[in-house]
């Protein structure tokens, strides 16, 4: 229906299903899921036509020339055309055993920056592997179609003589679905295959060990998580990379990487890494890559650990990367997800179709020779008969009418003697084609028992994996390797930090200073900015975390290895701008937190104080700032970190104190806990101040001494009143 605006109106659900869902189906069922033979159309139309243009024996054409044939299959644009040629390519070195034998630059499938060479430039043939995928397509072993004009035929599938869709790695994005499949060892596939025609049941991890890739590698071997995706045909495993070290040169040595990356990608995130100060061990990081292979120098500092700093770039960068696997296949010209058993079964359901209908074009030709040859049989025995017949009949049309009569044949048979030459109508040439016969009576009996058995079928099929596995198969590339022998998890970007004994200053400006403590040992006076002064100092190391208290409840967590070094002689690092604080916002309170043992008391100016322990403030991800460090439910006016339980002072405002022994503050978990009562400074007193009794430094302090809480406090003595108590928060 047309609106006012001369557009026509169409509820969504039709446009979906008019318009959107043909499209869905084209790009997932004749584009992107790969089929049981192991191919997309596209792949399948260019290797057929590659067949038919005779390139199995023949010499190298240029690919454009390949290119251009192909067109008359598959109607897409020539270089869409040509990078799914460089995948099949050995060139290009994307599968374990490619079926397009190349001569020229075809890229390479670990290089991401590598670029092809047009198709003028490069020449191509079929591989030897090529003639197992083509077995038998001219006896109509699979099903032909019209192509896009129904111009030519081509085949819907191949009739491919080993599980290929297993064989070499496969990668597809359709609408709403994709699919992901790693390559196996030939030698496996094919025995496993044989095994489980042999045994449904059979146990697959003790034929079939683990995918094999192009690129080699180390594949870490998890047998539960192995056993799910063969049953399943989802999940991941890793890849890591192999490398060798030059001890002499001082240069790590990497020759194969994971397949799933690249070496650029590798090298990025290197020199990532080495520029965020990580790496420091790490002088130079190049491509060596030649034509003699895939080359990554890392140039290394001669004191350098290689063995962990090779751990921690496997756990850093893509030197050790994961395969998901998405066994998606069409089957039938449906989707499915399926494990390998599941997948080696619809093969074998497949290839016993193809061997079958093979075998029944065999049949029928055996048995047309056959039948042909009883006709001449007959002919022997009156050859002078046959002759007279021949020269005596007056119209050619009535040759073979004659002959059918005169001995008894039917119309293939007689049109057969008719053609016969005159020379070869003797009696030896005749015994010589009958003697036949037998064979080929031997032959069809053969057959028809073995199209009656599926179980001779099975043993025609494994005969001829045992044949490609002995011609075609390879060693393994990728390396097994046992997973829970593996520690790379356990190196971290720590593990390379310098870690040495230092001092953290903190003053009343809001600076920070982190100096070691050999160069205090040289240095002069302390620098500060002018009316700054030092209101903490902490003496500890460089592998520390450092907790910075502010006066808006928020706590800001960072490793003392973040914290530019400085020295004596300049004022340090803004609080503001290395931890992003908000405005009006100033650190208070600096602690040490290595295994977050102890814990804090705050002090508040109603007379709470609550005690939380350290680990509170422990989180499992790196975040940087924590809010509601502490209760805001009254101004706090002392922070004061304790790694045991110990005596300590409260002062008021009404110059009145009093000590007890931090114990009687039961511990909260909650850091924003208001605490409890513990001192009663008056109706219009306040708490000032909390410290230790050590720090306070009165030996003489009984008379403050109290053993219960709350308490109101004794008036200090004239000899104990120091400068007015204030909020303080020196430790």
């Amino acid at each position: 229906m047309e609106n006012q605006f001369g557009y026509t109106e169409q509820k969504i659900a039709e446009t979906l299903e008019t318009n959107y869902m043909p499209y869905a189906m084209s790009v997932i069922v004749s584009r992107a899921i790969p089929e049981i033979d192991g191919f997309k159309p596209s792949h399948r139309k260019l290797l057929y036509t590659m067949y038919k243009m005779g390139l199995l024996k023949n010499q190298r054409t240029k690919s454009a020339n390949v290119v251009g044939q192909t067109m008359k299959l598959n109607p897409h644009g020539d270089m869409a055309i040509y990078e799914t040629m460089v995948r099949l390519t050995t060139g290009n070195a994307s599968l374990l055993h490619p079926f397009v034998d190349s001569k020229g630059n075809f890229g390479k499938q670990y290089s991401r920056d590598m670029a092809f060479a047009a198709s003028r430039y490069t020449e191509v043939k079929l591989a030897d592997i090529s003639k197992e995928i083509f077995a038998d397509l001219d006896k109509d072993a699979v099903d032909f179609q019209d192509n896009y004009d129904a111009t030519l035929k081509e085949p819907v599938l191949l009739p491919v003589t080993f599980p290929n869709i297993l064989v070499n790695p496969n990668k597809g994005i359709a609408v709403g679905m994709a699919s992901e499949i790693c390559s196996f060892n030939l030698r496996e596939i094919c025995e496993t295959t044989i095994a489980l025609m042999r045994d449904p049941n059979h146990d697959l991890t003790t034929t079939l060990k683990a995918p094999d890739f192009p690129g080699g590698g180390e594949l870490l071997y998890n047998e539960e998580e192995m056993r799910s995706i063969y049953e399943t045909g989802r999940g991941s495993f890793k890849v890591r990379s192999k490398y060798t070290y030059d001890k002499k040169n001082s240069v790590i040595e990497i020759t194969e990487i994971p397949y799933s990356t690249t070496s650029e990608a590798i090298i990025e995130k290197i020199i990532e890494g080495i520029k965020a100060g990580k790496y420091k061990e790490i002088n130079d990081v190049r491509d060596e890559t030649d034509k003699t292979g895939l080359k990554i120098a890392i140039d290394v500092k001669k004191s350098a650990d290689v063995e962990r700093l090779m751990g921690l770039l496997m756990k850093a960068t893509p030197l050790c990367d994961s395969f998901s696997c998405n066994f998606n296949i069409l089957v039938n010209g449906s989707p499915r997800v399926m494990g390998v058993r599941e997948i080696l079964n619809e093969w074998v359901k497949f290839r016993i179709n193809c061997v079958s209908r093979k075998l029944q074009y065999d049949l029928a030709k055996k048995e047309a020779r056959i039948h042909l040859l009883h006709g001449l049989e007959k002919i022997l025995l009156d050859i002078d008969k046959a002759i007279k017949i021949v020269r005596e009949t007056e119209k050619d049309s009535d040759v073979v009418p004659n002959l059918m009569a005169g001995f008894g044949i039917d119309k293939v048979q007689a049109e057969y003697v008719a053609e016969i030459k005159l020379r070869n109508l003797n009696k030896e040439y005749i015994l010589k084609n009958i003697k036949d016969i037998a064979d080929l009576q031997r032959e069809i009996e053969e057959i028809k028992i073995t199209l009656e058995s599926e179980r001779r079928i099975k043993k025609v099929i494994s005969r001829e994996l045992e044949d490609i596995a002995k011609k075609y198969g390879t060693d393994r590339k990728t390396v097994i390797v046992d997973a829970s022998e593996v520690k790379m998890a356990s190196v971290t970007a720590e593990s390379f930090i310098d870690d040495y004994a230092l001092k953290l200053f903190l003053t009343d400006r809001g600076y920070i200073k982190k100096i070691s403590l050999v160069s205090l040992r040289s240095s002069g006076e302390q620098k500060l900015l002018e009316d700054d002064f030092i209101i903490q100092v902490e003496e500890t190391s460089n592998k520390n975390e450092v907790l910075l208290f502010t006066n808006k409840c928020n706590v800001y967590k960072t490793k003392i290895y973040d914290i530019p070094e400085s020295k004596a002689s300049q004022v340090g690092e803004y609080l503001t701008n290395l931890l992003g604080l908000g405005e009006g916002e100033r650190v208070e309170k600096m602690v040490v937190a290595n295994d977050y043992k102890g814990f804090m008391l705050f002090g508040f100016a109603d007379g709470r104080i609550c005690k939380v322990p350290l680990s509170s403030y422990v989180t499992k991800t790196n975040r940087k700032m924590l809010t509601s460090a502490y209760s805001a439910h009254s101004p706090m006016v002392s922070a004061l970190f304790l790694t045991e339980e110990t005596d300590i002072v409260a002062f008021g405002s009404n110059n009145k104190a009093f000590v007890f022994n931090s114990v009687l503050v039961p511990e909260k978990t909650t850091r924003s806990s208001q605490g409890v009562k513990s001192f009663n400074p008056g109706k219009r007193g306040t708490m000032t101040k909390i410290d230790t009794v050590e720090n306070w430094g009165i030996e003489d302090n009984k008379p403050y001494r109290f053993k219960n809480l709350p308490s109101a406090g004794t008036k200090l003595k004239e000899e104990h009143i120091k400068d007015n108590p204030q909020l303080s928060f020196e430790s």
